[in-house]
């Protein structure tokens, strides 16, 4: 059993033959097909061009026959009438035929050149009462060459005439073409495979550069690799795609690698808060009544501070965009939803301002938690105020984009903080001592652009702040 399993394992450990790359598929396919279409042709090329020289070179026989029939019907001729020292022979010795003369007996009285076998048939002809009797051999082999052979008779019994023309050099000029026509499906099948690959290393060339790109991201992990790609086909496409593809996981990766450190130094503050608070409860007997409440609501406090830090993080990373299906809502009703949990909670007064259609596609849960966090920072920020937080559903502003606002009558925020309200951990230095993460408003940017619309803030005429964002009506 272990010879068996050392067996396998080598086999298995044998290096796999490499599947061929594209580039050579690509021109081996191309030479294949050329080689088919080319192979197809010649055969039909040179079969009709055969079937052609035949047909004619047998319908020329036919028609000298022929002519010779109908001259030995009109006259009376004899064998002196085709001998080639009379004069005039020519006349009745057609060209590019070869002519022999048989006596009556059959005999050969005026050879062909070549002379022709004369056989019983063609003797039975020469006795022949009748001008114009035929018989045709149609292949005489003459030495090396081969014959078709007609026997035309004279007529009473003077004898006949044999007319003979030689179909092995139409054959032997139709073999030079059939290996002319093989050299040259040869050479096309060459330089089709030459032009296949040279035009298969051109097309691929920028594969090849995508998939270096590719194995180089895959071993060395780097992300930020530039892909020079150009054109504007399929493959241009691609390899911008993939550029675009990277630069946004690069992207991602940074804004992952900038939220562990950021969440990494916003939870310290809690966590050590707690650690000193813990070393004082082995203490507390010793401590004051007083000091012992603190002590407890200090430590109820970090805890809420720390889980609302701990489930910010976790909205933002996850974005809820994964297991909440996006559905046509009513930013005007789930302005009615928050403004009804805010007045449960604070106490404060919450208006509602709608107008248009403020419908749009997006995920509920998502749009509703980054209303709820406007409304929130409103109230945290004007914990004392008694004016009421007013939120403002407007729409459609332009091409279906829908705008939230959210205002309050707070201290409102500085010029220099406005264009830093929506990062991450972001906190003004007259907000630090408030309670909070620093999140809620990053998670509203996160929100409206996921819904193809952008984040604002702005100082409110007559005090405190207007902050909201706009989502895309078809988003």
């Amino acid at each position: 059993m272990g010879r068996l399993a050392r067996r396998w394992a080598r086999i298995w450990a044998r290096p796999r033959p490499r599947l061929l790359s594209l580039r050579t598929t690509f021109a081996v396919s191309f030479a294949a097909v050329t080689a088919a279409v080319t192979v197809l042709v010649g055969v039909l090329s040179y079969g009709a061009a055969a079937r052609l020289v035949r047909v004619d070179q047998e319908s020329v026989f036919d028609q000298v026959v022929q002519d010779l029939r109908d001259e030995v019907r009109q006259h009376k001729m004899t064998t002196e009438d085709f001998s080639s020292s009379a004069p005039g022979h020519d006349l009745v010795r057609p060209a590019r035929t070869d002519v022999q003369v048989l006596g009556p007996d059959g005999a050969v009285v005026d050879p062909g050149q070549p002379g022709l076998p004369v056989r019983a048939a063609d003797k039975r002809i020469a006795l022949d009462g009748t001008a114009g009797r035929m018989t045709v051999h149609k292949e005489v082999g003459v030495g090396d060459d081969v014959y078709r052979v007609a026997t035309v008779s004279l007529g009473g019994g003077r004898g006949a005439v044999q007319v003979a023309q030689e179909f092995s050099d139409t054959e032997d000029l139709l073999r030079a073409l059939q290996q002319r026509t093989l050299s040259l499906m040869v050479a096309v099948v060459i330089a089709a495979g030459l032009f296949g690959w040279w035009l298969a290393r051109r097309i691929t060339r920028r594969l090849v550069i995508l998939t270096s790109a590719a194995e180089d991201v895959a071993r060395t992990r780097r992300l930020g690799i530039e892909v020079p790609v150009t054109g504007y086909d399929e493959v241009g496409r691609l390899g911008r795609a993939f550029d675009r593809m990277l630069g946004r996981l690069a992207q991602s990766e940074e804004d992952q690698r900038r939220l562990v450190q950021d969440a990494g130094h916003e939870l310290r503050t809690p966590l050590t808060s707690l650690r000193t608070n813990i070393s004082l409860l082995r203490r507390i007997d010793e401590l004051p009544p007083s000091t012992r409440d603190e002590l407890v609501a200090d430590l109820s406090q970090e805890a809420r501070e720390l889980t609302d830090l701990v489930n910010e993080l976790v909205d933002l990373a996850a974005g809820q965009s994964d297991t909440e299906p996006p559905q046509r809502v009513d930013l005007a009703d789930l302005a009615e939803d928050v403004a009804g949990l805010s007045r449960r909670r604070t106490g404060r007064v919450v208006v509602i301002h709608a107008s248009g259609d403020t419908s749009t596609d997006g995920r509920p849960g998502m749009l509703q938690r980054a209303i709820s966090n406007l409304v929130e920072n409103a109230a945290k920020f004007d914990r004392d105020g008694t004016a009421p937080i007013e939120i403002t559903v407007a729409g459609p502003a332009r091409s279906g984009t829908v705008r939230v606002e959210v205002l309050d009558r707070g201290p409102g925020i500085a010029d220099a903080d406005l264009v830093r309200v929506f990062d991450r951990f972001y906190r003004a230095a007259d907000a630090r001592s408030l309670p909070g993460s620093g999140l809620g408003l990053s998670i509203v940017r996160e929100v409206a652009l996921a819904h193809g619309g952008a984040p604002f803030a702005y100082p409110r005429e007559g005090g405190g702040v207007v902050i909201g964002f706009t989502v895309g009506g078809g988003s």
